[in-house]
C-alpha cells in the first residue's frame, strides 16, 4: 500500500478538492456523528476523501476513504441501542459520490450484469472480492451497532468494508462488537461516538494482475460516551467515558487487546503513518477536570 508506506504525511484532516459530491468540508448534518463535531486529526493525503454516507434521504455516518487503495481508513458513527439483530436481504452498495459524474449523493446498489463502471477506479467493487478466497467483507460500522432498519442497511456499502480473515471477523472481532454493544446498551446514558479503523502494511487483493484493495494488518475501534452510569460495577465503570481495542487480522494470534484511547493512540503512532498530533477524540474524550488516565 504505497501511500501508507511512503508518503502518508499527516497533519490535520483537511482534504483537497474532490470529484463528485464528496464532502470537502463536513457539513453540520454530517458532523453530528463525531464527538464535539470534530473528526480525528493527524491524517492528510491527496487520496483521502470524506464521505458523508447517505441512505434513503438521510446522512447515516462518516467515512474517511482512500481512493487509491480502495479501503476506508475509518468509519465514524453514533451507537444506537439495539438487541444486535442482523440486517437481511440488503444488497451491497457503492458510493456514487466517488464517481466522475453523479446525479445523486446517496449510496446505490451495484448495477446488474457487466458494464464499465466509472467509479471503479476510485473504490472497491464486488468483483474485487469474488476470488479473494482468504478474505471476506468486514464492516467498520457494523449493523448490530444500529437500530433503525435504514441505519442498518446503510452499513452495507463497500466504502464501509475492509477485507478480513473469516476466523478473525466471525470470531474475536464479532465477539468484541457484541461486548461493546452490551456495555453501551447498559451503561452509556448519552450519545456514544465510535470510530473504527485499520492499519496496513502493503498486502493487496489483486484482480487481473492489478492491485485493487489493501488488506488491514490490524482493525481497531474506540468509543466515547461522556454521559455514563457512574454506579456501574467497577469492572465496567473504568472503561468509561472511553475505551478502545484492536486485533490482528490473521487466523492465529488475533486476540483482542483492550485498553485506553490514549494507549490506542500511542499504538497507532508506532504502527501506522500518523503524525504526533494524531487524535481520535477531542481531548481523548477525557472530560475537563477528570483525573482519568
Amino acid at each position: 500500500m504505497a501511500f501508507w508506506a511512503q508518503t502518508f504525511l499527516l497533519v490535520n484532516l483537511i482534504t483537497s478538492a474532490v470529484r463528485g459530491r464528496v464532502e470537502e468540508e463536513l457539513s453540520p448534518e454530517c458532523r453530528q456523528f463525531l464527538y464535539m463535531e470534530t473528526p480525528p486529526t493527524g491524517l492528510e493525503h491527496h487520496s483521502l476523501r470524506f464521505i458523508c454516507q447517505r441512505y434513503n434521504k438521510k446522512p447515516r455516518y462518516v467515512t474517511l476513504y482512500d481512493t487509491v487503495d480502495h479501503i476506508p481508513v475509518y468509519s465514524a458513527y453514533t451507537f444506537k441501542r439495539s438487541e444486535g439483530e442482523k440486517c437481511v436481504d440488503v444488497p451491497w452498495m457503492y458510493e456514487p459520490q466517488l464517481s466522475t459524474s453523479s446525479d445523486t449523493d446517496e449510496m446505490q446498489p451495484f448495477p446488474r450484469g457487466y458494464m464499465h463502471m466509472n467509479f471503479e477506479d476510485a473504490q472497491a467493487v464486488l468483483d474485487d472480492y469474488i476470488n479473494a478466497v482468504l478474505y471476506e467483507r468486514g464492516t467498520l460500522n457494523p449493523d448490530e451497532h444500529q437500530d433503525d432498519p435504514d441505519d442498518k442497511a446503510s452499513t452495507y456499502t463497500l466504502t464501509n468494508v475492509v477485507p478480513v480473515v473469516p476466523d478473525f471477523n466471525n470470531g474475536v472481532w464479532n465477539k468484541q462488537e457484541h461486548i461493546v454493544r452490551q456495555r453501551l446498551n447498559n451503561y452509556c446514558r448519552g450519545t456514544a461516538y465510535i470510530v473504527t479503523g485499520i492499519t496496513t502494511s502493503g498486502n493487496m487483493i489483486r484482480r487481473e494482475n492489478i492491485n485493487r484493495v489493501a488488506v488491514p494488518v490490524h482493525v481497531w475501534s474506540a468509543y466515547c460516551c461522556a454521559d455514563y452510569d457512574h454506579n456501574a460495577p467497577y469492572s465496567e465503570r473504568y472503561k468509561f467515558p472511553s475505551f478502545a481495542y484492536y486485533g490482528l487480522n490473521e487466523e492465529e494470534n488475533n486476540e483482542m487487546v483492550e485498553f485506553s484511547v490514549q494507549k490506542l493512540k500511542e499504538f497507532l503512532k508506532k504502527t501506522t503513518f500518523v503524525d504526533q498530533n494524531f487524535q481520535i477524540f477531542v481531548g481523548d474524550c477525557v472530560p475537563p477536570g477528570s483525573s482519568k488516565n
